[in-house]
């Protein structure tokens, strides 16, 4: 912190010494500070707009009442997003235990507010894609809903905590989450005394991650009525095969990120290894170097900044569809997508694509709005607590990540406040 000496007057501005004998301009302190105050403001006019619209669900004024103050405290709270931090806000004695109840133990239905999320962001922002994301949300205890050892992202180390897929309503100016679903480890699903304590009803099953993922972006892209687009897969799923037949089922364009270890059957027979069986997918591609083209792409996550990349794209079987002979465009046919960033190594990323039709430079671009949704995850998910829920019960996480995703909604950076600027984003 500087610690300011005396002050003084040079020109029109004032200045003061710390305690290095730096000159400081407290006219841009003040125009820093003024800044922050107006940002603040924004978010907060925002907040109260979409309340005033999402809300309405909510019968009683006092529910209405207690969830425009919930969402008060994930957006302002100092610390953590815990129930006592956002009772502070409140300031009275029983705030904390009235906030419990409205989140924990109420009946009020999440999903109405879910769906005027999304019809919200499409009216303002026009939106490219559903961008389907997993999230791990590390617990130290044992009785939050859900809660199992899992490999934890990135760390290779087995961690305790809870297994969620959400979908992201992404474009160029918008990205935010509109839907949730938390993954019900066979340890909860098939424990009829923790299933309930924690209020889990009887229609919610044990699922695989395939399971999860695929079935939380169809409920949001055929239930909800809105405008039809893509599906993004931007995480790793072991069994695409089942993911792409039943997102095909729904007649849903999907995109999904292949891992490097997948297994795949070229079905054009112009291209090396027709009829040579299941390959690995990098071998796929690598044989197809030469038909690389340059790909110049506006990246969502860094404000449009121009980008470039090689790409090419190899049509294959469906994973899990029995060997037989095809010929390029028959029935069921993908599209493997390669994108380099240095010609010489492996591609460092690989989709697979039901859209065979659309060329390899688009298929490109559009699978880079899942960066967008990444960026702004890391940029926002903390401040607005999706990670803070201390609750044990089924009901009070998915009311919590609902407020929790009109927070994230609400703050800078989305069209429906003040557009942010570009910001780092990582490797491309």
């Amino acid at each position: 912190m500087a610690v300011y000496r005396r002050a003084g007057t040079v020109g029109r501005s004032t200045w003061r010494r710390n305690v290095n004998g730096t000159l400081i301009s407290l006219r841009k302190d003040c125009e820093s500070v003024n800044r922050a105050d107006a940002r603040c403001q924004a978010v907060t006019d925002v907040a109260a707009e979409l309340s005033s619209a999402l809300f309405t669900s909510l019968r009683r004024t006092d529910q209405r009442l207690k969830a425009r103050q919930y969402l008060d405290g994930l957006l302002h709270a100092s610390g953590r997003k815990s129930m006592r931090n956002i009772a502070a806000r409140v300031g009275t004695p029983a705030a904390e235990q009235s906030m419990h109840h409205f989140i924990s133990d109420s009946t009020w239905d999440w999903t109405p507010i879910r769906r005027k999320l999304a019809c919200g962001l499409e009216e303002c922002c026009p939106s490219t894609v559903w961008v389907v994301r997993s999230l791990f949300i590390p617990k130290t205890g044992r009785h939050s809903v859900g809660v199992e050892q899992h490999v934890g992202p990135g760390a290779g180390q087995t961690m305790s905590g809870q297994s969620a897929y959400g979908v992201w309503m992404t474009g160029a100016s918008v990205s935010a989450p509109v839907n949730w679903r938390l993954c019900l480890p066979p340890s909860w699903a098939r424990d009829p005394v923790r299933r309930r304590r924690a209020a889990i009803p009887a229609d919610v099953v044990e699922e695989r991650a395939e399971e999860c993922a695929t079935a939380v972006a169809l409920d949001t892209a055929r239930r909800w009525g809105l405008t039809p687009r893509p599906i993004l897969l931007d995480t790793e799923l072991h069994d695409l095969g089942s993911v792409f037949r039943r997102v095909r089922s729904a007649n849903v364009p999907l995109i999904s990120r292949v891992g490097d270890t997948a297994r795949l059957e070229v079905a054009d027979p112009a291209m090396p290894g027709f009829g040579g069986g299941r390959l690995p997918a990098q071998r796929i591609l690598a044989s197809v170097r030469g038909l690389r083209r340059t790909a110049v792409w506006a990246d969502p996550a860094a404000g449009g900044v121009s980008r470039t990349s090689l790409v090419a794209a190899v049509r294959v079987q469906p994973p899990g569809t029995v060997s037989s002979p095809q010929v390029a465009g028959g029935p069921g046919a993908l599209l493997l997508v390669g994108e380099w960033s240095d010609p010489g190594r492996p591609p460092v990323r690989m989709w697979l694509t039901d859209m065979t039709e659309a060329a390899p430079e688009a298929l490109l671009a559009l699978s880079k709005f899942g960066r967008r949704a990444a960026r702004d995850l890391v940029d926002k998910g903390n401040r607005v607590g999706l990670y803070d829920f201390e609750g044990r019960s089924f009901p009070g996480w998915h009311r919590h990540m609902t407020l929790a995703s009109v927070a994230y909604a609400s703050l800078r950076g989305d069209c429906l406040g003040a557009r942010g600027g570009p910001s780092p984003a990582g490797p491309v």
